[in-house]
């Protein structure tokens, strides 16, 4: 699924109007985004939850000349399903 058919779904299920959905939907997806950005963690109770996960920087090679390069520290996003959702996905 797809944000154009989360919000079809949406309209459909709720009987709201497209750009009610495409408002609610861009307003959860903006408000996740700004959390993730200050370094928050969000939770949605009975779906799972976004975190920030930091990494060092390292040494790595590039494959193609086998040169030693340096990598530089990075923070990525990071989702991990709730327990509901994994025993709705394994069952």
């Amino acid at each position: 699924m797809n944000k154009s058919e989360l919000i079809k779904t949406l309209t459909e299920q709720s009987d709201i109007s497209l750009d009610e959905a495409t408002l609610y939907v861009n307003t959860f997806m903006d408000s996740v985004r700004e959390a993730l950005v200050q370094g928050e963690r969000v939770e949605i109770r009975g779906f799972g939850s976004f975190k920030i996960k930091s990494y060092k920087s390292y040494k790595g090679r590039n494959p193609k000349t086998g040169e030693s390069v340096k990598v530089p520290e990075k923070r990525l996003p990071v989702f991990r399903a709730g327990k509901e959702i994994k025993d709705l996905v394994n069952n």
